[in-house]
């Protein structure tokens, strides 16, 4: 790699990182049925901040924790996302709170979780919220006792100290791929 490629690459990468500390967070505490909870934290880019709405798609980070009790049930991070995840994040920073169900909002919130509450997976951890109740799913499985009212709402407060875990945010563009030298054709024979 040539200096200027080497300098050129950890330019990208410094202006990845300010990018990224550009972002604004917000935390939450939900509490459901049968002593079931969950907390989180959610943040993307501060130039969103004005917007009535942010999606699933426009978040940098997220994580949430479940719990029973008190006791630790399960967790689930943005890191965790693969293609078969469900993942459905409606947001208003503007009211500091998520979309709750209502005649424009189906189902505003899957996290790790769909409608039926059966695809977080074995060993996995979500939350929903669609025209049944807000709810949780653990491994495989809608808690029906952690179920709540579908449009009870859903407040998050502002903390931009929350520290995330380290698979809570999308990873940055690897360069990995990049190679300033063209590959030699393979050989045929």
């Amino acid at each position: 790699m040539t200096r200027f490629s080497l300098m050129a690459v950890l330019a990208t990468l410094a202006l990845a990182g300010a990018a990224h500390a550009q972002n604004l967070t917000w935390r939450f505490d939900w509490q459901g049925g049968g002593g079931y909870s969950l907390r989180g934290a959610l943040a993307f880019d501060a130039a969103m901040a004005e917007r009535d709405v942010v999606v699933a798609e426009d978040v940098d980070c997220f994580v949430i924790e479940g719990f029973r009790d008190g006791a630790p049930i399960g967790r689930w991070a943005l890191g965790m996302l693969t293609e078969d995840t469900t993942w459905r994040l409606t947001f208003h920073p503007q009211r500091d709170a998520f979309a709750v169900y209502g005649p424009d909002a189906l189902m505003p919130q899957a996290w790790n979780m769909d409608g039926f509450g059966t695809d977080c997976g074995a060993g996995g951890f979500g939350f929903n919220i669609g025209n049944a109740a807000q709810d949780l799913c653990l491994d495989g499985r809608l808690l029906q006792m952690s179920q709540v009212a579908p449009d009870r709402p859903f407040p998050a407060q502002r903390d931009d100290a929350y520290r995330f875990p380290s698979d809570a945010c999308r990873a940055p563009m690897l360069m990995g791929a990049f190679s300033p030298v063209p590959k030699e054709p393979p050989h045929v024979r």
